[in-house]
């Protein structure tokens, strides 16, 4: 018997099936071991030795491995295919050596690009050994991933509170982000004017020619700028009469775009399917791992991660047949088409992404697959069908036109297509991001018969004025292009990086575009001020090609990390005598369209208005940056610094902005803005009430009726049948609420803190007694098992009734909206506690501590700079020295693997 090893237990089931009862095969879940997330992980001064941990999850999967191997015959390695797979294999490999249950039993490396029998048996029959320079390259990119995230991100945390992590993908990829904000932030508008004429011909079909001449000047987009101009010329044309001075039609080949890399699939479900990245990819990897198809369980699609554009020479055959079976042989071109990726730093190392049987057409699978699957699926084949199909031949007709205003002249230009054979278009078209189709041939329409030397009949003159846009907030899709395009990370980190991204808070997706939130753009103009080096496109791209240049053994790996860590290291060193001071001046600088808007009055847009004398400047505080005046404490004007408040009043000052008065004492109801968000309050002084408003509303959006509704809680629903005591609901730190006898119960939105009725209440907190402390649920079976907290106990991801959360012992955390219960990591779960403890003053379960080393680059941190830190800071209770400590000590695990791709 011989043991198999791949990553994940659907594709062990499918291959165990295969291979029969001479085979074991066990899933590794995964990479079995990685960096801990402690300084020293990765040493530079010790030739960048690197300091490798099992968890205890992998470690009892390791066990089940190695209790296999000892009765087995050899050891197979059936990781995937690419960089990460080569990588889990040598690390089970290295593992099970150390341990000595190799002992003298072969070990072989299989790799297949798709999991049907036929694949599968093949690479059994053609084993080889591990490929050394692509893990070469695996320890590269951990190693600097590390050191970048664990050296700088501490510097962020320091110098930008408020800042999460930086990365050396991640980073450069938010600073596209705001780069394209500061583009729109910058664009002026400018007018211009479209003149056409609706003509008719002797057989009396209309169409429409848009001026191209005037003047004895050919007029090129854009070229007439002001109204003036173009009433001129719609006078011209007005009085003008029409003669055909030529017509043309030439044929037009067009031909289809290869099969899908992986960047390629993204962009197109998110611009056909409207699928994240995440999403692309999770679906993409259920096809490839394996559909039961009518008792048989086999992967309908070829390995996803992937940048490379050709189909093997069986799978081409394959298309052609099916092409000629599903449309015709006239769709079958005469010779084979072959494709090579225009995409920088490629390495094609395997095939596109493409069906793995051609005849298994959507139609036939459609019973087997859920909704998403099937969509997806649909798009791959037909994809990779219309990549080996005949092109498209298109007839474009040109006619140009003459306009005679007594001797005064101007040319008109007349453009249709029609499709003559619709070739590939028959299976498959392009969709732009926005939403418009792409290019197919038909985009003009058919003009109507029109023959050279006719006369023409004026019908309508049209002169439209428009006025040019910015460029485009990026989407997922055209985020990932671009990417590609300069050569930033690889297929399998585009949907990681853009999650991360997200989950950071560094952006958010509204409409499916990219907004970088406030807390994002501080990041990138800091790291563009003081690491401008690490976030620059061509550096990111060069040390890419690098990287790809070890897994093609034309590098050593080591010699890469100290070309690299010689520069980076001192760059970090001299940002120890950074001051605050000076990092504020550079942000000021460097965000002042965002930090200092215009004003509608034209006034100084840095000049406080209201003590008239103060600068506004950044201050940092200790939820992150804030806008306040230099006059402080005299001239207490706050201003939260936010993406979305250019232009709102009431986000912009804290002036009060009256909304009426309260009925019952007459006092006044104001909005204001405070260093926290906006708030609502009734009265002045230490007795007014004030309510913050909740998640979801904008100062916009509140008026006296909302603003009353916020100040009159908490509100009584009605006493509790069995207890008598009342029960009221309420707006708190954490949200919407419901209360009775000391006891809370959330509730969903504020609205149904204003409507909830007494028999749903006492229904809420009866359901939340069922579920014990805490209202999650003591038995709720774990989504996830994480691993171990550094202090002792299991990390899960467990399913409430409010969603999916983090918990360790009594400590429940919830996931950022939108999280992937299967994606979270431990640093992200130690981060999400560390948060939680010192959100909530919780205390760590008795008999677990929260100590941690301090990172050596914070124990050099000068007192000036930390005094520096200290001033610009608001006063606030000190938290619970548990929760501080915890806090530090998940940011410093969470830094390691923060410059993750």
């Amino acid at each position: 018997m011989n043991v198999v090893v791949v990553e994940s237990p659907a594709k062990a089931k499918t291959i165990n099936k295969y291979l029969g009862p001479g085979y074991k095969v066990l899933a590794s879940f995964g990479h079995v071991r990685d960096l801990p997330a402690k300084d020293g992980s990765v040493l530079p001064d010790d030739d960048f030795s690197m300091l490798w941990e099992v968890d205890s999850a992998s470690a009892k999967r390791m066990k089940d491995i190695g209790d296999a191997l000892k009765s087995s015959d050899g050891l197979i390695l059936a990781t995937d295919p690419d960089r990460e797979g080569e990588a889990i294999s040598w690390h089970v490999l290295d593992l099970l050596r150390k341990k000595k249950l190799i002992g003298d039993k072969p070990v072989r490396r299989v790799v297949f690009n798709a999991i049907t029998k036929k694949a599968v048996l093949d690479a059994m029959a053609n084993p080889r050994d591990i490929d050394v320079p692509l893990v070469d390259a695996y320890l590269a990119r951990r190693a600097l991933d590390y050191l970048v995230g664990f050296n700088l991100s501490p510097v962020l945390w320091r110098k930008l509170p408020g800042a999460r992590s930086a990365g050396r993908v991640q980073s450069v990829a938010l600073r596209l982000v705001c780069d394209r904000e500061s583009e729109i932030e910058r664009f002026v508008s400018e007018e211009y004017w479209n003149i056409s004429a609706l003509l008719k011909t002797p057989r009396g079909d209309e169409f429409e020619a848009r001026l191209v001449s005037a003047d004895g000047k050919r007029l090129q987009a854009r070229s007439v700028t002001n109204g003036e101009d173009a009433g001129r010329l719609k006078a011209l044309l007005e009085g003008a009469s029409y003669t055909v001075d030529s017509i043309e039609a030439k044929p037009v080949k067009r031909n289809p775009s290869p099969p899908f890399t992986t960047s390629t699939l993204q962009q197109a479900a998110s611009s056909k399917l409207g699928f994240s990245a995440s999403r692309t990819m999770q679906v993409a990897q259920r096809l490839y791992e394996g559909i039961d198809i009518g008792g048989e369980t086999v992967g309908l699609i070829t390995y996803m991660r992937t940048d490379g554009v050709q189909m093997a020479a069986e799978a081409i055959d394959a298309a052609r047949d099916a092409i000629a079976d599903q449309f015709g042989a006239r769709y079958v071109p005469e010779k084979a088409r072959i494709y090579s990726t225009k995409a920088k730093n490629a390495q094609e190392a395997h095939e596109a992404v493409r069906p793995t049987d051609f005849t298994r057409t959507p139609d036939q699978v459609k019973r087997f697959l859920d909704a998403d699957q099937l969509r997806l699926y649909d798009l791959i084949w037909k994809r990779g069908i219309a990549s080996q199909m005949a092109s498209a031949e298109i007839e474009r007709t040109t006619a140009e036109i003459t306009a005679d205003n007594k001797g005064e002249k101007a040319g008109l230009r007349a453009v249709g297509s029609v499709i003559r054979f619709d070739g590939f278009i028959a299976a498959y078209t392009d969709q732009k991001e926005d939403g418009e189709q792409s290019d197919d041939g038909d985009e003009d329409g058919r003009l109507p018969e029109i023959n050279a030397r006719e006369s023409l009949a004026r019908q309508k003159i049209n002169s439209t004025q428009h006025f040019t846009e910015p460029p485009p907030r990026y989407s997922e899709a055209t985020l990932i292009k671009k990417m590609e395009e300069l050569g930033i990370g690889r297929p399998s980190t585009y949907a990681a990086t853009l999650k991360t991204l997200s989950d950071r808070e560094y952006v958010t997706i509204d409409k499916r575009k990219l907004i970088p939130e406030a807390k994002g753009r501080l990041v990138t103009a800091f790291l563009e001020s003081f690491f401008t080096r690490y976030v620059e496109y061509d550096f990111t791209a060069s040390l890419e090609e690098k990287l790809d240049r070890i897994s093609a053994g034309e590098l050593n790996w080591k010699d890469v990390l100290r070309d690299f860590w010689k520069d980076f290291f001192a760059q970090i060193e001299d940002t120890k005598e950074l001051r605050v001071t000076n990092v504020l001046d550079a942000l000021n600088e460097e965000l002042a369209p965002l930090v200092f808007p215009k004003r509608e009055d034209g006034s100084d847009p840095r000049i406080c208005q209201v003590c008239g004398t103060g600068k506004l400047s950044l201050k940092l505080g200790k939820y992150g940056a804030f806008v306040g005046c230099s006059n402080y404490p005299e001239c207490n004007f706050t201003r939260q610094l936010s993406s979305d408040s250019n232009g709102d009043e009431a986000a912009a000052s804290n002036e009060p902005l009256a909304l009426g008065k309260d009925p019952h004492t007459g006092e006044d109801i104001t909005l204001r803005s405070g260093r926290f968000g906006p708030y609502v309050q009734r009265g002045e002084g230490k007795e007014a009430k004030r309510s913050s408003l909740p998640k979801g509303w904008t100062p916009a959006s509140v008026d006296h009726e909302k603003a009353l509704a916020l100040l009159s809680l908490p509100r009584d629903i009605g006493a509790h049948p069995e207890t008598g005591k009342m029960i009221s609901s309420g707006l708190g730190r954490y949200g919407p609420f419901i209360l009775h006898d000391g006891k809370y119960a959330n509730v969903e939105t504020i609205e149904d803190v204003f409507s909830i009725g007494l028999n749903r209440a006492v229904s809420v907190l009866a359901d939340k007694a069922s579920k014990g402390p805490g209202g999650r649920g003591a038995a709720a079976a774990p989504l996830k098992e994480i691993g171990d907290h550094p202090d002792g106990g299991p990390i899960t991801v467990k399913d409430g009734k409010y969603g999916p959360y983090v918990n360790w012992g009594k400590v429940n955390a919830t996931l950022p909206k939108g999280k992937d219960p299967q994606a979270v990591t431990l640093e992200d779960a130690l981060l999400l506690i560390a948060e939680r403890i010192a959100k909530g003053g919780i205390k760590p379960a008795k008999g677990k501590t929260t100590k941690t080393a301090k990172p050596k680059a914070a124990k050099a941190e000068g007192t000036a700079a930390k005094k520096a830190v200290k001033a610009t800071k608001p006063k606030a209770a000190a938290k619970p020295k548990a929760a501080a400590k915890a806090k530090t000590a998940a940011k410093s695990k969470a830094a390691a693997k923060a410059g993750k791709d």
